[in-house]
């Protein structure tokens, strides 16, 4: 039934209704989707990285404690799927011969708004080795676009220190991306 929301569908769902998680996952896809389109430059990846994520969901409903709104929880599960998609992506391109990846031309080349993305993965990528903790509030803030109350709740943290964690993430981005 479209009208449930999707916090009743998701506790039926964790008491182990089949009916309703395969409901709430066709509720949920195009929102992983737009998640991961949002981070993936290439459809094709941003599928793959929907799908892992809404197994993830589907597989840990029952972690879902309700602390904060399912959305928030899904949107960190979908926004996390796509950056390990993107990590996994990286490495493979790497350990791979460049004759058989020519697949796809670079996307810096191609597309600004791509090559953008990229370019804010990899230096996400590099905050999260030197600043683990500051990665979580600032996706779920800058690109996620949840309140920042909505944030402490998820991550169990004071409010005060989100903005902070949310602040020197700008900072350090911006000082990479600049360069």
């Amino acid at each position: 039934m479209e009208t449930e929301s999707l916090e009743d569908l998701a506790a039926r769902a964790r008491s182990g209704n089949n009916a309703a998680r395969d409901e709430l996952l066709r509720r949920i896809q195009p929102d992983v989707m737009r998640i991961c389109v949002r981070i993936l430059p290439h459809r094709q990846d941003a599928e793959e990285a929907c799908q892992d994520a809404l197994m993830r969901i589907a597989a840990n409903l029952d972690r879902f404690e309700g602390r904060s709104k399912f959305s928030t929880w899904m949107y960190t599960i979908a926004s996390n799927s796509g950056r390990q998609t993107y990590r996994s992506l990286k490495r493979r391109f790497a350990e791979s011969s460049t004759d058989q990846m020519v697949e796809r031309p670079d996307p810096r080349t191609t597309s600004v708004i791509a090559g953008s993305r990229l370019d804010l993965l990899e230096a996400l990528e590099a905050l999260e080795e030197r600043r683990p903790e500051v990665i979580a509030p600032f996706v779920l803030r800058d690109l996620g676009e949840l309140s920042y109350d909505e944030i402490g709740a998820q991550l169990q943290v004071p409010v005060g220190t989100i903005k902070s964690r949310v602040h020197d993430a700008r900072v350090a981005l911006r000082q990479r991306l600049i360069r």
